[in-house]
């Protein structure tokens, strides 16, 4: 009965054990990954876009903090002082208390400062419009990278798939070549082709099984999991071509990219630098009051000596440097050369994306090319390597005839997927450039 009791037990920790996550390794390689799923994840854990969210929140603290400059400041002291002993003044009989206690509250308001505060404030809350499109920056640039990444692994298990079957043709082939010789039924150079064709493969297997292990990891860093964690995707062989005409994705382009957002911005904030600079054409005005308190007890509550316990005072000052040897002036100088530095990179970047567009949209437009190309040329180059090896195994053909059929087929099959995978990144990177990323994510190649 206790053997039987301890095995129940048991059976029910190992089923407890098998059935908690402790082992994440093996959740990772049951999840196969969409496009999609690849994106959100990207979003998710890309850690340059969570700092990004933090530039926002210091913005946001920055615009709050010009805010409260309207605001008046109020302060206190109190003070302490003790003298030698208790004294009368000769002059006017005055007695002088042996401790005096003094509080004082302020409080002070900036009234006009040459539109010094209402710029700042303004130039706050530039600063945190931009640090909001610098996150959808980085978000866009993230969602590219994730279709970039994705589209480049599909496209290593591909090229990998391809060189293993071109390992496994030649070496039936190498049989073949190996049956023939020792029978006498071809030379030994017809052997000695396909082992060193089948070397060749081989190597290129290595090259192509290595490059499928680095596009793993790059999947895996992009996430954020373990390098070497299992990796499982999801294909996508379907396409779309890209109808549109280049002059509507430049439209799109100057329409919706940030990067032109950001620098119009920044022509803003130049303009109001500007304006800042103008500051000490201006007086500044304040408003300053005061109350105090004394007494000869820590509650500064009056006593001997104390004529007047409390009383208070209001102060508008107004200043104003009117001449400081042209250091305004030059310092306005400099703000404009700021301002046209602005404008010109305004400029500039809406040529820098233009050129991208352009890139894009040939690139894309070249790897349509390529796909209508290649194929057609897939089912020939399959049916070109059956007849030949048929005819090989007949003595109607040469060994080379059979290893240049394979090697056709093989870079035939390499071409056509190298056309679709660049297709697809070459898109991703089209809707990129035209600010319309966003589109992508939601799956709309």
């Amino acid at each position: 009965m206790y053997f039987n009791y301890f095995c129940h037990k048991c059976l029910i920790l190992f089923v407890i054990i098998w059935s908690f996550p402790v082992f994440p390794s093996l959740a990772e390689a049951e999840e196969v990954f969409t496009l999609e799923q690849t994106i959100r994840q990207a979003i998710k854990a890309n850690l340059g876009l969570k700092s990004s969210r933090e530039d926002i929140n210091a913005a946001a603290s920055a615009r709050l903090k010009q805010r409260s400059n309207f605001l008046p400041t109020l302060g206190a002291t109190y003070k302490y002082k003790r003298n030698y002993e208790e004294r009368t003044t000769a002059a006017d009989g005055v007695t002088v208390p042996k401790n005096k206690y003094t509080f004082t509250g302020t409080f002070t308001q900036p009234v006009f400062t040459g539109f010094s505060l209402i710029n700042k404030y303004k130039v706050a809350v530039l600063d945190f419009d931009i640090a909001r499109i610098n996150e959808k920056t980085v978000r866009e640039a993230v969602v590219f990278e994730a279709n970039k990444v994705y589209f480049t692994l599909l496209k290593a298990q591909k090229l990998a798939a391809i060189a293993r079957e071109a390992v496994t043709q030649i070496s039936a082939h190498k049989d073949v070549a190996k049956d023939f010789y020792e029978v006498g039924m071809t030379p030994l150079n017809d052997l000695l082709k396909a082992q060193v064709e089948l070397a060749n493969a081989r190597q290129d297997l290595i090259v192509a099984q290595n490059n499928l292990e680095t596009a793993k990891s790059n999947f895996n860093i992009l996430l954020r999991r373990q390098i070497n964690a299992p990796v499982e995707i999801k294909d996508i062989v379907d396409y779309c071509f890209f109808e549109k005409k280049i002059d509507f994705c430049f439209d799109m382009a100057e329409k919706n990219r940030l990067e032109i957002k950001e620098a119009e911005l920044q022509v803003e904030i130049a303009q109001k630098e500007l304006k800042l600079g103008k500051t000490d054409y201006y007086p500044s005005i304040t408003l300053e009051g005061n109350y105090y308190k004394a007494g000869t007890d820590f509650d500064a509550d009056g006593g001997d000596g104390i004529s007047d316990p409390d009383s208070w005072d209001v102060t508008a000052t107004a200043s104003w440097n009117f001449w400081e040897w042209g250091k305004t002036g030059y310092g306005v100088k400099e703000k404009l050369s700021a301002l046209a530095q602005a404008r010109y990179q305004l400029a500039e970047i809406i040529d820098n994306i233009h050129l991208e567009v352009k890139q894009a949209y040939l690139n894309t437009k070249e790897s349509e090319q390529n796909i209508m190309a290649v194929k057609q040329a897939i089912e020939q180059a399959k049916e070109n390597f059956r007849i030949s090896e048929e005819r090989y195994k007949e003595q109607m053909d040469t060994s080379t005839d059979v290893l240049d059929a394979q090697t056709l087929l093989s870079k035939t099959m390499t071409n056509y997927y190298n056309a679709l995978y660049d297709f697809k990144i070459s898109k991703a990177y089209l809707y990129w450039a035209m600010g319309r990323a966003q589109e992508v994510e939601a799956g709309l190649e």
